[in-house]
């Protein structure tokens, strides 16, 4: 399916929605907007379709994928929901929270997405593309980020195809992401605690983790925007392209009133553009550790790594 030269794009209406749906059932590869980033989906119960997520990302096959489903009458199909869990599904989704939950022994996915690890990855997508996608396809979709493996993650159509195209089958166009940092990951344990894996736009949890590569995003260096990265600028070296927050402009600014929900849906795209840029390295400046911005340095960091 995916050795076309050229991804096509279609708008995220109904007629794209059919068309997405028809590539997915036949194992294609489908970028789909979500309320956090692009995702890269295809059939999670398949393991040709999960194998080549794999291959177009480039994306190393220890670090687990993130299942999309409906809601939690299917998702329960996949995991044990303990009562925490539920709990925190019926606060959270649909939205921006994934859960690490026990994989159930007789869940229809393919080995691939898990990683072999004895938990599943369960996420409920609050964007309208995405739910109707979900809700024309009797299979759940692995989605991870629509961009190849370490890359700066996608929040337009635009950043999919920098990474994808020709790679994958087809683009849904929903416009630019909402959210633009990844979900929140949390890991329900068996005595009933929560951990949270990665911070994301909605902090629930302990901040923990096994030490292993338990989900998606947990690898040390990741986002990258193939050049160094200087964190925490007061201003830009000649060689630099300047990301700004708040008081410092910059030559892209996250956030010029300092609000860290609309640095963290800006924050995708002006690595994009620093990436782009002649400088030949990047600096950002310091954004802080409250709400969202946890998630925003995470990602930071992880670019600088």
């Amino acid at each position: 399916m995916s050795g076309k030269n050229v991804t096509e794009v279609r708008l995220a209406d109904a007629a794209g929605i059919a068309e997405a749906a028809r590539i997915l059932e036949s194992g294609g590869l489908v970028a789909v907007p979500t309320e956090t980033v692009y995702g890269l989906a295809a059939r999670a119960d398949s393991a040709e379709a999960v194998a080549r997520i794999y291959a177009a990302k480039g994306r190393p096959d220890f670090n687990p994928l993130i299942v999309h489903v409906s809601g939690v009458e299917q998702a329960r199909t996949y995991a044990e929901f303990a009562p925490e869990a539920r709990a925190l599904a019926a606060a959270h989704w649909p939205g921006p929270l994934t859960l690490v939950l026990p994989r159930r022994q007789d869940a229809p996915l393919a080995p691939a997405v898990t990683a072999g690890l004895s938990t599943v990855a369960l996420r409920a997508p609050a964007h309208p593309a995405m739910q109707a996608l979900l809700a024309a396809v009797d299979f759940p979709l692995a989605a991870p980020s629509a961009n190849r493996s370490g890359f700066i993650s996608p929040t337009t159509p635009a950043h999919v195809l920098a990474s994808l195209d020709g790679r994958i089958d087809l683009v849904l166009d929903g416009g630019a992401t909402t959210a633009g940092v990844e979900s929140t990951i949390v890991a329900v344990r068996a005595d009933g605690s929560v951990d949270e894996l990665r911070p994301g736009p909605i902090a629930v949890g302990t901040r923990g983790g096994g030490g292993g590569i338990e989900a998606p995003g947990q690898l040390a260096s990741h986002y990258a925007p193939g050049k160094p990265v200087r964190l925490g600028a007061l201003d830009a070296e000649a060689d630099e392209f300047l990301i700004g927050f708040g008081a410092i402009a910059g030559d892209c600014t996250l956030s010029a009133s300092g609000d860290v929900t609309e640095a963290a849906a800006r924050l995708y795209a002006c690595l994009h553009q620093a990436a782009r840029a002649p400088q030949p390295r990047i600096a950002v400046a310091r954004v802080p550790e409250q709400g969202v911005g946890r998630a925003i340095n995470d990602r930071l960091r992880r670019a600088a790594a």
